[in-house]
């Protein structure tokens, strides 16, 4: 990463140029002077204490990332939407997990970053920022390294993060539009499902129904909180569950999977703070299902 100090930054020292400035971290800011990064003025080696000038160039070069041992890099096809040193937009399939888990060890977007970057030598490991469930299709955002990670993951703490969902529930909704705030936690005696009860963590969720066919309806969705199989749970407690969700009522008759997709994503870019928006189609089962 490279900057060109401009005249209202001169005299600071590096370490404080780089966390007022573009937010490092400690912990990052550690790394690059412990871990084999580099801190370069104008292509010279230069310690945190230095202090700048006006018009000199900052270089930064973060260390390589250690790759955990559960991990393997896997030549599975990713649907990239976007991708600069940064950051990365994947747009992902249904039936694929995120990351590996003990029921999914391989096959997930996350071995099939790890081949990506070894195949263009990007010396870094997996930053997922947004996660998907497994047969949740739609767009995922990554970072490409701690740096970046970090930002967004400020930026997704504060909700500065936008993503709309598109739902199949089952049903036709008596309000077309509302918002969905109960409590969720773990359901008891399971790892996996979640319900709504007093006792939770608030979850809110904002809907408006764009469509409706013979014996469902289409919703947008957007989400204040981000619990887990928050949208799922929801709308099976209101009495309208997700097309093709077993786990929380659905059926599967017409769909094998839990009717969800992640349509949109707009986020602030960490380095250059341009606000970035993608889109991603309906994809055909839920077309096929919402048309009958």
């Amino acid at each position: 990463m490279q900057w060109t100090i401009k005249k209202e930054h001169e005299g600071m020292l590096i370490r404080d140029y780089l966390q007022q400035v573009h937010g490092f971290s400690r912990r990052i800011l550690k790394a690059v002077k412990l871990d084999g990064g580099q801190i370069l003025v104008n292509g010279v080696h230069q310690t945190v204490r230095y202090r700048l000038t006006a018009y000199e160039v900052l270089t930064i070069q973060f260390p390589p990332e250690e790759i955990g041992t559960f991990m393997e890099p896997e030549a599975i096809p990713l649907s990239i939407v976007y991708e600069d040193d940064a950051v990365m937009v994947i747009d992902k399939q249904a039936g694929v997990a995120t990351i590996p888990s003990l029921h999914h060890p391989t096959g997930t977007v996350a071995n099939g970053l790890l081949a990506h970057y070894a195949k263009h030598n990007i010396p870094y490991t997996i930053h997922i920022v947004t996660r998907l469930d497994r047969d949740t299709s739609g767009l995922l955002l990554v970072a490409k390294h701690r740096y970046s990670h970090s930002i967004l993951a400020t930026q997704q703490k504060s909700r500065q993060i936008k993503r709309k969902y598109r739902a199949i529930v089952e049903g036709h909704l008596s309000q077309k539009t509302g918002t969905i705030d109960t409590p969720i936690d773990r359901k008891e005696g399971s790892i996996i499902e979640r319900t709504v009860v007093p006792s939770g963590k608030r979850a809110v969720t904002h809907y408006e129904v764009v469509d409706e066919s013979t014996s469902n309806s289409m919703v947008n969705v957007v989400l204040e909180t981000g619990r887990t199989h928050q949208i799922r749970v929801h709308f099976a407690h209101l009495g309208y569950p997700l097309a093709g969700d077993d786990l929380y009522g659905g059926s599967l008759n017409r769909i094998k999977r839990q009717a969800l997709h992640c349509y949109e994503i707009s986020f602030e870019h960490p380095i250059t703070k341009e606000v970035l928006h993608f889109q991603s189609a309906i994809p055909d089962d839920m077309k096929i299902i919402q048309n009958e």
